[in-house]
């Protein structure tokens, strides 16, 4: 662990009332899409073209800086799981979390910029409905998915926790183990969400599309205007009819290191129903039951650990 490596955030407050946002970048240290966005916004604000009037915005440019410098997704290991403060870190990201997770609960948005792995167009992940329940309480839905609705990309997709958690209730034996090892589906977004905050998690696009930082920029600029941190016009809700809605709905785990996949998949693939997405070790065909699409397919996954998830289309936002 390299002890000489520091965190850093930027602190901008206006001089009116308003909401505090936080913008992140760089939780996985080779997605620098919401970095270059993040930096563009900053060359903004210290040149005086840019001013927040209302408010305030911190912005974390680098939220883990192992990885970053390593160039990899994690430093130790994979700083969107588990993410909670620990009284003994035990590695790189824990340090990370000590840090961050104060540093989320003093404000009450996040927008979390990321990129992905295969080839596809950027999409925002949104968090649950308003509700009680012991999973996932919230009761921000209407302002959350009102700032996913100005990002500008078309694609939304729910259902995060409340699929992985039913797979980890799937593969657990001891129903007393459920709680811990669904903390260790929470990251920044769902961490936020425990604070009374609201979040989105921005994907940006591929890692290594020239477009990508653009989004990010795009998607800062249009939240700090939506928020009314800045003197802009609010920007224009996407229209309804031109969203594509899709709720994670299903997750497979890979029971054998000798599981393959039966093609290429890449994220929002459309599978049909009977269409075969794998083999198992044995021979077995693993066969789609409906229709459905193709979420964050991984094929390096070991076993024992998710191999897939399904998404089903849902004109309820």
């Amino acid at each position: 662990m390299d002890r000489t490596l520091h965190f850093r955030s930027l602190h901008y407050a206006g001089q009116g009332p308003g909401p505090r946002l936080v913008v992140t970048g760089a939780v996985h240290g080779n997605e620098t899409a919401g970095t270059r966005g993040i930096e563009r916004v900053l060359a903004q604000l210290d040149s005086g073209e840019l001013a927040i009037v209302n408010g305030s915005v911190t912005f974390v440019p680098v939220v883990n800086p192992l990885a970053y410098a390593r160039g990899q997704r994690a430093g130790d290991r994979n700083l969107n799981r588990n993410l909670f403060p620990k009284a003994a870190p035990r590695d790189f990201e824990d340090r990370v979390a000590n840090w961050l997770c104060p540093l989320l609960a003093a404000h009450d948005v996040l927008l979390d910029l990321h990129s992905f792995l295969s080839p596809g167009e950027p999409f925002v992940m949104v968090g649950p409905r308003d509700n009680d329940g012991p999973l996932e309480p919230f009761r921000r839905e209407q302002e959350e998915r009102a700032l996913a609705r100005v990002l500008g990309v078309r694609r939304f997709v729910d259902g995060w926790l409340r699929t992985y958690g039913a797979g980890v209730q799937r593969r657990l034996r001891d129903d007393s183990q459920l709680e811990t090892v669904l903390r260790y589906g929470v990251g920044t977004t769902e961490f936020m969400r425990t604070t009374g905050g609201y979040a989105l998690t921005l994907e940006c696009g591929q890692h290594d599309d020239p477009q990508a930082p653009d989004v990010a920029y795009r998607a800062i600029l249009n939240t700090l205007a939506h928020l009314g941190l800045v003197d802009a016009p609010r920007p224009e809700p996407i229209p309804r009819e031109q969203m594509e809605l899709l709720s994670m709905s299903e997750v497979h785990d890979k029971r054998d290191d000798g599981d393959t996949f039966s093609r290429p998949w890449t994220s929002f693939d459309r599978v049909r129903q009977g269409e075969e997405i794998g083999r198992r070790a044995d021979g077995t065909p693993v066969l789609a039951a409906a229709d459905a699409v193709m979420l964050f397919p991984d094929s390096a996954a070991g076993a024992g650990s998710e191999w897939y998830y399904l998404a089903r289309e849902n004109s309820d936002f």
